[in-house]
C-alpha cells in the first residue's frame, strides 16, 4: 500500500473538532483507542477551524491491531467513517470492527 492508497476518510460528523468544516480538513488522521474504542487521535476541540482548505483526509495510521481492517497498523478500509463517541470519547472511527 501506498501513501496515494490509504483509505479516505468519507465522512466526519464530529462539528466540535477544529479540522471538521463540513467534512475532514486534516490531511491524514490518526486512530487510536483502548478498552474496545477507536477513536480519533487527531480530534481537537478548538474554536479555531484548521486543516488544508481542499483535503481529501485519509487514515496515516490505525493503532487498533485488533481491527479486521487492520494489516501491519495500516487501515485496509476502502474508506472509513468518523463520528461521535460514546462517553467522554469525542471522536470515534465508525468503520472499526474487533476481529
Amino acid at each position: 500500500m501506498t501513501t496515494t492508497e490509504m483509505p479516505a476518510v468519507s465522512e466526519c460528523t464530529v462539528t466540535s473538532c477544529s479540522y471538521n468544516d463540513h467534512g475532514c480538513h486534516a490531511f491524514a488522521i490518526t486512530v487510536d483507542g483502548r478498552n474496545g474504542t477507536a477513536d480519533c487521535a487527531t480530534f481537537v476541540p478548538l474554536t479555531a477551524k484548521g486543516g488544508l482548505p481542499a483535503a481529501v483526509s485519509q487514515v496515516g495510521a490505525c493503532k487498533r491491531a485488533d481491527c479486521v481492517h487492520n494489516e501491519h497498523l495500516e487501515c485496509t478500509a476502502s474508506d472509513v467513517r468518523v463520528g461521535m463517541g460514546e462517553g467522554d470519547h469525542a471522536a470515534t472511527c465508525l468503520t472499526y470492527r474487533a476481529g
